[in-house]
């Protein structure tokens, strides 16, 4: 590999950047300056320095990003900020060019988000024939009756061929709007375009945690529905092996742990 194009895809400045830091005489490859961007580097055995900092070269990256609503799943859009325009704001535009979302999320859907260039892992984590476990925290309108709780753990007709695979819902909660944290109020209010004072007070929601095994289109929203409910507020919190970080605030973003990577990498 071309010396200008390790150091730009270990994000240390775009090509025309890394020419200049390579210029200047302060990379080394095993030990002996190298002033040639052109000049090749072996990914696997040769011993990089920038200064007194050693580069090491990994061929995948992964990011955990906490996607807020309003954000689309993309890696460009004209309308909207993409969850790419998110990781360059948390980590530098010098990023990857070849990152991208494994898997989406609805605009108005936040949570977990997985951004990498590993396409293989990316496909094992969405193959329908894989069955990797989707886990979402939901806030649903009313009361889910028990009958609407059993057919989402056994089955539910969402309007496909077959019904949906048994998932596990865990966690449920009725609560009154006071009860939620103030960000999901406002989500919630800004659903019916109400403020406080003129959501009943004995108003009644059902929380709860749902993990899929399969991800058709919409499958959240469509199964609540079918349940005789409807989703107000929705967050993805695990896939996978991957739990998403609670400390990261929505909009914000972290590397992967090589603990978190490699057993998402098992998968495949």
């Amino acid at each position: 590999m071309r010396l200008d194009k390790y150091l730009a895809e270990m994000s240390y400045g775009t090509r025309n950047e890394v020419k200049k830091i390579i210029r200047s005489g302060s990379v080394t490859i095993n030990g002996v300056p190298a002033f040639k961007p052109e000049t090749k580097v072996n990914e696997l055995s040769d011993i990089v320095y920038i200064g007194d900092k050693r580069i090491s070269y990994s061929q995948y990256v992964y990011y955990m990003l906490n996607k807020p609503a309003g954000c689309v799943s993309a890696t460009k859009d004209n309308m909207h900020k993409t969850v790419i325009d998110l990781l360059k704001e948390n980590i530098g535009n010098n990023t990857r060019d070849d990152i991208f979302p494994a898997g989406r999320l609805d605009i108005d859907t936040e949570g977990l988000v997985l951004l990498t260039n590993n396409g293989a892992l990316a496909h094992m984590l969405l193959s329908p024939r894989r069955h990797v476990d989707k886990a979402y925290y939901i806030v649903a309108e009313g009361i889910i009756t028990d009958e609407g709780i059993k057919q989402l753990t056994e089955g539910i007709d969402i309007g496909d061929s077959t019904l949906t695979l048994p998932a596990q819902a865990e966690n449920i909660k009725l609560c009154s709007i006071g009860e939620l944290s103030k960000d999901i109020q406002d989500i919630i209010k800004s659903k019916y375009n109400e403020n406080s004072s003129q959501i009943p007070a004995g108003k009644i929601y059902t929380s709860m945690e749902l993990v899929l095994h399969e991800g058709r289109y919409h499958q959240v929203k469509r199964m609540i529905e079918a349940a005789g409910s409807k989703v107000l507020y929705l967050k993805r919190i695990r896939m996978g092996t991957l739990w998403l970080d609670g400390t990261l605030l929505p909009g914000e973003c972290r590397e992967l742990s090589a603990k978190e990577a490699r057993q998402l990498e098992n998968i495949i």
